[in-house]
């Protein structure tokens, strides 16, 4: 695996770690509303594979909240 220093990768990796898990997806949001998605892959090979699992699930949840927020305008 490539090495990457971001902290959010590192999140993932600890919890990869910890969990003995080979791939690890965290999708997370502040109360800021700022949303954000890691990934990580014990191997480059699982790494480039959990890398569009990570996107598609952001996209999803990105989608989601959207039409969430557009549902509670609408519902005031």
């Amino acid at each position: 695996m490539a090495w990457n220093p971001s902290p959010e990768v590192a999140a993932a990796r600890d919890f990869g770690t910890q969990f003995d898990a080979n791939r690890v997806v965290i999708l997370w949001t502040t109360r800021d509303g700022l949303c954000g998605v890691a990934s990580y892959g014990q191997t480059k090979t699982l790494c480039e594979a959990t890398k569009p699992i990570a996107d598609k699930l952001y996209e999803d949840a990105m989608e989601y909240f959207d039409e969430t927020n557009e549902r509670n305008a609408t519902d005031v």
